[in-house]
């Protein structure tokens, strides 16, 4: 586990922001398109590559849609903060035996996706966990998961906020999810997912030893505790994953 020290942002998140930023200053305004992907680039002075992987996470966190063949248009407005029950992303693969490989855990500066979905003031630390999990001993889903400020979880989960320091070592097979239901055993917490479809991109690829245009299910998920987030995720599960089971009922 990464103990918490001075970092300056990486060039993914800095970038990231930087069209969030020209989003809401309404040099790209809602509705807009995007400048094609050699001229944004050029614009910005970054690499296509670069560029690209950064486009793929804003499509993920609904700020903008890519069509292929089209370019990027900026959406009109963020995707509302919706499975039937909140339970941790391994027990949803399919009952296949799961294991899971801890890349990253560490108090990491909030970014515009954690901003926004557990409604952070943009200062302070908040921790954030990469994991990758196997199903059947073959990588099935990339987990980023990001807890809420510890002011917010003190008062609200404080089991979990006590646990958040020491899980990630002491259970390298757990998500975080998994983490927040085992310490919130019997106190209600509802969660919202959406589901959608993404690009694995070169950092997750090759975690995942897949080609960058992998295409994967995205599932988005908030869980709150009144109506308070304590944790936003994004698990992205590539084609080959064992199918998510979601009973319905009329």
């Amino acid at each position: 586990m990464t103990a918490p020290s001075p970092h300056r942002r990486t060039p993914r998140v800095e970038l990231y922001e930087r069209i969030v930023a020209a989003i809401h200053d309404g040099t790209f305004p809602p509705g807009s398109d995007l400048p094609s992907e050699p001229q944004l680039a050029a614009r910005l002075g970054v690499s296509r590559p670069a560029l690209r992987e950064v486009l793929i996470l804003l499509q993920e966190d609904g700020v903008i849609t890519r069509r292929h063949g089209v370019g990027s248009r900026v959406n009109q407005h963020l995707p509302p903060r919706g499975l039937e029950r909140v339970l941790p992303v391994e027990s949803l693969l399919g009952g296949t035996p799961v294991t899971a490989r801890r890349l990253s855990a560490r108090l990491d500066e909030a970014t515009d996706f954690s901003a926004h979905h557990l409604r952070l003031a943009g200062t302070g630390r908040t921790w954030f966990w990469e994991t990758l999990l196997y199903a059947d001993g073959s990588p099935a889903c990339f987990a980023h998961e990001w807890a809420a400020e510890e002011h917010t979880l003190t008062g609200l989960v404080p089991e979990y906020a006590a646990a958040l320091a020491t899980a990630a070592e002491a259970r390298p097979s757990a998500s975080m999810l998994a983490v927040l239901l085992d310490t919130t055993a019997g106190q209600r917490l509802t969660g919202r997912t959406s589901i959608g479809a993404t690009v694995l991109g070169t950092e997750r690829g090759t975690a995942m030893d897949r080609p960058p245009e992998s295409p994967a299910v995205l599932l988005t998920q908030v869980v709150s505790a009144g109506n308070r987030p304590v944790m936003a995720a994004k698990y992205l599960l590539p084609a080959g994953t064992p199918p998510v089971q979601v009973m319905q009922r009329r």
